[in-house]
């Protein structure tokens, strides 16, 4: 099949759904790939760079008009009227937002997946273009923020005086939150972070910010915020002026799929907030969390608070998100191309493939099944039903490998108990016992770690490290004996051990440091 990766035609996207990098993935998918003329330009991704991935460089109607066509937003009606009846269209789409493309999708005949839809389950994570843009858009605000501040975020005591450090409330600590806090933290700013989740409180606390805590606490079942009751509005709106008030920046994160962004700051909150602060609203594409945004500019109020209401922030880095975003659908077409055959294989029993179908072959399948995103796996199948039916009649066909399969998972043991009979044989009486120790040692060791938890395999690694420098130590007087092959082996034994205590004790710092706060 071929993938066609057209120029973004919305007004300044500098935005493109593939990069030489992804476009080679897609071709190790099997797929063939064609790339418009100067689409990744703006991204600073040249024609020649896709040449060199092994992409065609084509014109705007022969990449509109492939088999699949990838892009980052639903296209306008000129460019959608390119798409052929039967190709399958892969990209933003907000179906709950824009009702009436999903029925120009089904007029037109063609599949539509929406890669904003992707449910937010483990295994999906690596396709969630929300996520993507969203880590990259809040990295971006707090740079945004700095530029409009115009002072230092970090403290500083100098000749001339102390410099106190710039404070930062971030409103939500989704993935865009976290972002915003890490970047203002790593830049020195002392930040505080709120969220409607409680459990979120750990997350903002692991990146060195304080968790300012609001009367209101919810929980999700798909992993989306849900819309708060007036009386919760009310109680939250409280917390976020007094924090506002008390900030140098803030930056709101607040969005609901599907809605309007909810007010977080109102024009009484800003009109208190001191002069030279900023607000970065992340919520301006759907409203504003902040009453006087004006999505898409920035403004300065009579009270000299700057006001950021950018839409584009992901667009501010088009090289990196550009590589993000056409990454997110590698991952996607790796999981509806199982065989890597270049042939899309969507299969409507998968819960991410359902959840981000809006349309198939025409056929309206939106709005999909509910997912819970803490859901348990399904029970297997039991022998018999309640209905009384046999049990060797399985709800899914089961095949038993043949026979010679079975055997042939055999042959690499066989040969290793033949090859160690054989040692055990040809070496010296007295070394036997030795043998025997061997042995009984691998089946012990066997088991034991096989049943340790995986939370305690770092202290585990400790002990095999100290096992090791026993066998470091026998390996070292080994190789003073007379013998060539005992030298040889003890000399590999030498080495070997070392490697396991160097390396365990490598591995081990860098998992104890990963649960030690800065």
């Amino acid at each position: 099949m071929l993938i066609g990766v057209p120029k973004e035609p919305h007004t300044r996207e500098s935005l493109v759904a593939a990069t030489p990098d992804t476009v080679g993935k897609l071709i190790g998918l099997g797929y063939d790939v064609c790339v418009e003329k100067d689409a990744g330009l703006d991204a600073s991704y040249l024609d020649e760079q896709y040449r060199q991935a092994g992409a065609q460089i084509v014109t705007k109607e022969q990449a509109w008009g492939a088999d699949v066509v990838t892009c980052l937003d639903t296209p306008p009606d000129a460019e959608l009227a390119l798409v052929k009846a039967g190709a399958t269209l892969v990209c933003r789409v907000d179906p709950d937002a824009h009702s009436s493309d999903v029925e120009v999708f089904s007029s037109m005949g063609i599949t539509v997946l929406a890669m904003d839809a992707v449910p937010r389950i483990s295994r999906a994570q690596s396709m969630d273009v929300r996520s993507s843009m969203a880590n990259i858009a809040g990295y971006r605000a707090v740079v945004e923020a700095a530029n409009a501040f115009g002072r230092l975020f970090t403290g500083q005591v100098t000749a001339a005086g102390k410099v106190p450090p710039a404070t930062v409330y971030v409103i939500g600590a989704g993935v865009a939150g976290l972002a915003a806090i890490g970047t203002a933290s790593s830049m020195g700013a002392v930040v505080k972070a709120t969220d409607v989740r409680a459990a979120a409180a750990e997350q903002v606390a692991s990146l060195g910010a304080d968790f300012v805590e609001i009367p209101v606490k919810q929980t999700s079942s798909d992993g989306y915020a849900r819309a708060l009751s007036a009386e919760q509005e009310a109680l939250s709106l409280k917390v976020y002026t007094r924090q506002a008030i008390e900030s140098d920046i803030v930056v709101t994160t607040a969005q609901i799929p599907g809605k309007p962004a909810p007010l977080l700051i109102t024009a009484e909150a800003v009109r208190q907030m001191k002069p030279g602060s900023v607000i970065v609203d992340m919520g301006a594409s759907t409203g504003g969390n902040c009453e006087l945004t004006r999505p898409g500019e920035v403004f300065r109020t009579e009270n000299g608070v700057f006001i950021i209401g950018y839409t584009d922030l992901p667009g501010r880095l088009p090289g990196q998100a550009s590589q993000l975003y056409g990454q997110n659908v590698v991952n996607f077409f790796a999981l509806a191309t199982p065989r890597k055959d270049g042939v899309l294989t969507l299969d409507m029993g998968d819960e991410v493939v359902r959840s981000m179908t809006v349309t198939l072959e025409g056929e309206i399948l939106w709005p999909p099944p509910p997912v819970d995103v803490s859901a348990a796996p399904p029970p297997a199948p039991s022998g018999a039903s309640e209905g009384g039916e046999e049990p060797d009649a399985p709800s899914s066909p089961r095949r038993t490998p043949p026979r010679w399969r079975r055997w042939k998972s055999l042959v690499p043991a066989l040969c290793a108990a033949a090859l160690f009979a054989w040692l055990v044989m040809a070496a010296p009486r007295e070394m036997q016992s030795h043998f025997m120790v061997f042995a009984l040692a691998v089946v012990v060791g066997f088991y034991v770690i096989t049943n340790v938890t995986h939370s305690l395999h770092t202290p585990l690694m400790s002990v095999t490290n100290a096992i090791s420098g026993i066998i470091v130590v026998g390996a070292v007087i080994g190789t003073a004996a007379s013998g060539v092959w005992v030298q040889i082996l003890a000399f590999v034994a030498t080495v070997v051990a070392s490697v396991n205590i160097f390396g365990g004790f490598a591995v081990t710092h860098r998992m104890l440091k990963m649960f030690q706060r800065s």
